[in-house]
């Protein structure tokens, strides 16, 4: 049986990849800052809390990253952890960074330390392209982060290709663009809206506050991204790969598909709040998986008006 690490196992996407592994047939441990005070509640909407050993680990001290793998001696390594904000880390860039670019740094000397044959899956991010204009971001597109997260991402990455080519280690990255779920936190701007989409169908009175709504996101569904975390460990050799639909909406779009939903007209609900606006935010985001396409089989599914749709009828579905 195969064992997997997953850190960040209690957000989104470690939820989620803790399910497609397991359903592959993996022993799966999942680590936490305080395993023991950790609700674990993503785990528990998917039904399989009890099947995931859990761990605590602090990412940013080395002797407990070590310890863990001595530990639980994994085939595979997925890094998830992490502040995942782009919106907080300004607000903590310290933070923001040691936790993605000291977390990531200690697993890659750790695996190379323990001189197994540990397969490495790190969590890249479309933030690191910065503004691209209307070109579709590919693995050769340059880095020009605009966020201390992007920034927090872009050095990771970096030290993930360093690792690769100076010590030989099974170490990738998927550059993933954004992905959304019911498991989204709150504090995310596409889960704010299906929220407040929800209350307002079902009688609430109030107005839905948003930022910048011309911005242009490429949006993907969190089940299919994960598949592609998977299928990258399970490649001959080592590589990095952008994961993306191809396709581009405006926030405002996934207003209108949101309330259309519902049957509501966005306008009625709708202010723009200036106070929302990020110091930087990015113009458009758009991903070009042809890579992912050809060497891994994998092409997204679902685009973004079929994401609210599904969405908005978890959260109407869990308010019942």
């Amino acid at each position: 049986m195969k064992k997997a690490l997953i850190c960040g196992v209690s957000g989104q996407d470690g939820a989620y990849l803790a399910k497609l592994l397991l359903n592959e047939g993996y022993s799966v441990c999942g680590t936490s800052r305080d395993a023991q005070m950790s609700s674990f509640q993503n785990l528990v909407r998917l039904g399989i809390r009890d099947q995931v050993k859990l761990e605590s680990a602090a990412l940013t001290d080395f002797r407990s990253v070590l310890q863990v793998l001595k530990k639980n001696q994994p085939d595979e390594v997925y890094n998830l952890a992490g502040q995942s904000s782009v919106g907080l880390s300004f607000e903590q860039p310290v933070e923001t960074l040691e936790s993605i670019s000291i977390g990531t740094l200690n697993l890659l000397e750790a695996i190379r330390f323990t001189g197994e044959p540990i397969k490495f899956y790190n969590a890249g991010s479309s933030e690191c392209f910065g503004d691209i204009g209307t070109e579709a971001a590919d693995e050769t597109t340059p880095f020009r982060p605009r966020s201390p997260y992007a920034v927090a991402k872009s050095a990771a990455f970096w030290q993930v290709a360093n690792y690769r080519e100076a010590y030989g280690l099974f170490a990738c990255s998927g550059i993933l663009f954004n992905h959304e779920s019911p498991l989204r936190p709150q504090r995310f701007v596409t889960q704010k809206i299906v929220a407040a989409v929800s209350r307002i169908a079902q009688g609430s009175q109030e107005k839905l506050y948003l930022g910048n709504v011309d911005i242009k996101r490429d949006w993907g569904w969190a089940p299919e991204y994960v598949e592609a975390m998977y299928k990258i460990l399970q490649q001959e050799e080592p590589d990095d790969y952008v994961i993306a639909t191809g396709e581009s909406y405006t926030l405002e779009e996934f207003v209108v598909a949101a309330f259309d939903s519902v049957g509501l007209d966005w306008q009625d609900y709708v202010i723009t709040d200036r106070s929302l606006f990020r110091p930087t935010d990015l113009a458009i985001s758009r991903g070009n998986p042809a890579k992912a396409k050809e060497k891994l089989g994998w092409q997204a599914q679902y685009k973004m008006p079929d994401i609210v749709r599904m969405m908005v009828q978890a959260k109407q579905d869990s308010a019942q």
